[in-house]
């Protein structure tokens, strides 16, 4: 009876080395291929970044010299910019003698109003004490006051009043004067206030 069991004993163990040696086998097998798809893929992996760095590269060098040729390109530009720049001058300086002529008639205008607004003393009101020009060369902007514009400040100056403070103390006599002498703005001191918005100007402190 122990012959028996001896023998399925060294059965067993023969059966139990043949599978460790075919388990060894399939695991060989199964981890060598692993071991080649990993390589493999690395190697894939290599190849496409190293393409990515090519494709990169040449990006750069397109990029470099398309730097280069808009560097280039300016320079020629700034070159041509200071060529051209001396000729200015004399293309705008020969035109200068024509207009000459021109601004002779301009005169007319300005002392017709001037003329016409000295009568009026005598009929209208009282004419307010006036200067010749501003005081220390510095006018008041009397844009400031409303109602008055850019051509109306040009008529103000030429009637000798360049500052808030004249404005501010014209009694109603010189009011009226002034109304009837402002040619097409007549009666503006009075419906736009001048004189109270002259006061309050003419208060604030100059800098």
């Amino acid at each position: 009876m122990f012959r028996g069991w001896g023998f399925l004993l060294s059965e067993i163990w023969v059966l139990i080395a043949v599978a460790a040696l075919l388990g060894l086998f399939v695991g060989w097998l199964i981890w060598g291929r692993r071991a080649q798809a990993g390589a493999s893929v690395d190697h894939d992996e290599a190849e496409r970044l190293r393409a990515e760095l090519t494709a990169c590269q040449a990006k750069d060098r397109t990029a470099s010299a398309r730097i280069d040729a808009l560097e280039a390109d300016l320079a020629d530009c700034r070159r041509a910019a200071v060529a051209v720049a001396p000729a200015a001058p004399v293309m705008a300086a020969e035109p200068e003698p024509d207009p000459e002529p021109a601004p002779a008639p301009a005169p007319a205008p300005e002392t017709a109003p001037e003329a016409a607004a000295d009568p009026a003393p005598a009929e209208v009101g009282t004419r307010p004490s006036r200067l010749d020009g501003p005081r220390d060369g510095v006018a008041d902007d009397l844009k400031r006051i409303k109602g008055i514009g850019p051509k109306l400040e040009i008529l103000c100056n030429r009637l000798g009043f360049w500052h808030f403070d004249q404005i501010a103390n014209w009694s109603s006599e010189e009011i009226a004067w002034v109304d009837a002498n402002l040619e097409a703005f007549k009666g503006r001191v009075t419906r736009d206030n001048w004189v109270d918005q002259a006061r309050i100007l003419a208060a604030e402190p100059r800098g």
